[in-house]
């Protein structure tokens, strides 16, 4: 790597915090953090701990350590409030982002948009953030706009806003793009979507691991973010929504702990969040989450967006000399670098990127309106997070030099 005087980049203030992922040997560029992150020693030593001399039941038990493991588990829905600016009767457990978007248009979704009425998603969205959409579009009637985008890949606020119709119900959008690592201001998009009576659903997956979120600033009515994204587990997920919302909101799965009295002539139900927890919940997947977001409180969530942010600008610089390769998305991108090299597959770009070393993800990246947008079937991404340092960028550009030496 070139010094970084010679780019005329400022030195910037870096992490040194690889020693405290055990899974992340010093000979082993992992950039795959925005598909799953890495977990720090503390995540998986309080999961250990919680299988094991800690384990029970939560919420039935009488017993002292069903307690206990009730309160660590209520604990870590405070901890998540806390982490996002909620509070704790609006913050659902579920499986993941996924779940909490499939949940919102279930349940909300069946309940206020009709025939003819119009959702407004953008062009760069997960699939997560589309098919359930699609689903609920098909299955009542509704419409489906799509936002356009700016030439570098970021959502084309003003043309957003201008779709907002008296029609449109819902807009649902990345608060940051999984493949160009855009950011979107949500609080804008939010004030323009109420003035217009619609909701905003801000899809946090890739924001919650390294921006400041305060939903009460972002003006957002529903909030979703994946753990195992936010170094914790796999598993285990977190819809926000605004209190009021939740309450008229039905249950969308039946079983145990969402209800308060049950007969075979009658049900009626628990008050979020209870009400949208069916079942015996991801007890560890819970304290795991509350131990990661410890870990992150840790070290500064703001010093962990400032490192990625550096890390991601020094590899587009160092990407940006290559000739035939192609960058996309903007120059100022949160943790996220996607690129072509050439004509060779992203698959085969990844495949010798990883004989030397270096994980990176290869693919649509479940975004596949995007790649057609982008005029490419795939992109090679490489992401970036709390362990990352400037040794993983040289793996990563000697490995595309590499790649180009392979196929001439």
């Amino acid at each position: 790597m070139m010094p970084l005087a010679a780019h005329h980049i400022a030195p910037p203030r870096l992490l040194d915090l690889r020693g405290e992922f055990p899974g992340v040997p010093a000979d082993w560029a992992y950039l795959d953090a925005a598909a799953t992150a890495q977990k720090p020693r503390a995540v998986i030593e309080a999961i250990a701990r919680a299988y094991s001399q800690d384990y029970a039941s939560v919420h039935r038990g009488v017993y002292a350590r069903s307690a206990r493991m009730t309160e660590a588990y209520e604990a870590a829905r405070d901890a998540v409030a806390r982490f996002i600016g909620g509070k704790p009767p609006e913050t659902i457990f579920v499986r993941g982002a996924t779940e909490a978007i499939n949940l919102v248009a279930q349940s909300w979704g069946d309940a206020n948009i009709g025939a003819g009425d119009r959702i407004l998603l953008s062009r760069l969205e997960h699939h997560s953030n589309i098919v359930p959409w699609r689903m609920l579009a098909d299955r009542v009637g509704a419409h489906i706009d799509v936002a356009p985008l700016t030439p570098d890949g970021c959502i084309d606020e003003a043309a957003l806003i201008a779709l907002i119709g008296p029609r449109t119900k819902l807009v649902a959008i990345a608060h940051v793009s999984n493949v160009t690592g855009s950011v979107a201001d949500i609080a804008k998009i939010a004030a323009a979507a109420h003035a217009a009576g619609a909701k905003l659903l801000a899809d946090g997956c890739q924001a919650a691991p390294r921006l400041r979120v305060d939903v009460q600033a972002l003006g957002c009515d529903f909030y979703t973010f994946s753990a195992h994204k936010l170094y914790g587990p796999t598993g285990i997920g977190v819809l926000w929504a605004r209190g009021a919302i939740l309450e008229g909101m039905p249950p969308w799965q039946g079983g145990g702990a969402m209800i308060d009295e049950v007969s075979f002539e009658r049900v009626t139900y628990a008050s979020p969040p209870q009400r949208f927890e069916a079942g015996t919940p991801h007890i560890v997947g819970a304290v795991g989450l509350h131990a990661a977001i410890d870990w992150v409180n840790s070290v500064g969530i703001e010093a962990i967006d400032a490192h990625e942010r550096a890390l991601t600008a020094m590899a587009r610089a160092e990407i940006a000399r290559l000739k035939g390769v192609r960058l996309f998305g903007p120059d100022e991108s949160a943790g996220i670098v996607s690129f072509a090299v050439g004509d060779v597959h992203p698959h085969d770009v990844a495949t010798i990127l990883d004989e030397g070393g270096v994980a990176i993800r290869a693919g649509h990246h479940c975004a596949q309106p995007l790649m057609q947008w982008l005029g490419v079937p795939a992109t090679a991404r490489a992401s970036f997070s709390a362990h990352a340092n400037e040794a993983d960028i040289d793996r990563l550009v000697a490995g595309i030099q590499r790649t180009q030496r392979i196929f001439g």
